[in-house]
């Protein structure tokens, strides 16, 4: 029983550590939902299991997943709901059923997702997305976890990893080893960036394309989007309110010049 609370008070601890490095300062009542949520669920900020954004957690796919795995979830089951589905608009709807040992009933989630309610990073991958809010929303309902998931986030959303679907997205060609060679997660450091710090994902690709020298951002060499990522971090990190105004500044820049 000892070494068991003294395990949770290190992760605890640990938790805080990472989230205060990468978030700054962290509101009191969210130290205290991430001690509540690291006894509970043994979600942890290193693993990427949480993400705090504007004072509150959410959890995300992963973490979602790593929690239904060490309570032996013995089954996701996944289908679209093509009555309420359309392709034509990439309008997709989800319906997953998450099963645990508790019984065979199951516990139902859905998961919508189109244009307008995306991000768009992950425009023409909307498919993934329903489908991930499914299982998501189905995994919550499981195991009582009352927190809104990252994935749900339409202006946040991006293509984790998922055990079921495939579907990649047709933007963001910068990152993406099939178009110029560059790894898959140089598009990951900078998604999880624009995440940890709720900025504009179109504004930062306005950015990066300046910063880097280029038209777009997918005209960008593999070393100069590396830079950026490290620039971007490292602004986040030091003054997130600078840069802000540094992202609106390209904003009010395509208003002037349409």
């Amino acid at each position: 029983m000892i070494r068991a609370r003294t395990k949770h008070l290190i992760s605890f601890r640990s938790n805080v550590k990472l989230a205060r490095s990468l978030w700054g300062a962290v509101p009191a009542a969210a130290i205290s939902r991430l001690k509540e949520l690291t006894a509970k669920f043994r979600l942890s900020v290193a693993a990427g299991d949480l993400q705090l954004i504007e004072g509150r957690w959410y959890v995300t796919h992963a973490g979602l997943l790593r929690v239904a795995e060490r309570r032996r979830c013995t089954g996701i089951r996944t289908s679209v709901d093509r009555r309420l589905s359309d392709s034509n608009s990439n309008r997709w709807v989800f319906k997953a059923t998450a099963y645990t040992v508790a019984g065979p009933k199951g516990f139902v989630g859905y998961g919508d997702a189109d244009p307008s309610n995306v991000s768009s990073l992950v425009r023409g991958a909307e498919m993934r997305v329903a489908e991930t809010r499914a299982v998501n929303r189905a995994l919550r309902k499981a195991y009582g976890i009352g927190l809104c998931s990252v994935e749900e986030l339409g202006s946040l959303s991006t293509p984790l990893p998922s055990s079921v679907g495939s579907a990649q997205p047709h933007r963001f060609h910068a990152a993406s080893s099939s178009t110029n060679g560059h790894h898959p997660r140089l598009r990951d450091q900078l998604c999880l960036l624009i995440r940890q710090h709720n900025l504009d994902s179109a504004l930062v690709k306005a950015y990066a394309a300046d910063f880097c020298g280029t038209h777009t951002l997918k005209d960008a060499g593999r070393d100069l989007v590396e830079s950026f990522i490290s620039h971007l971090a490292e602004a986040g990190k030091e003054d997130r309110d600078a840069l802000v105004c540094k992202l609106n500044s390209y904003a009010q820049a395509r208003e002037a010049n349409p």
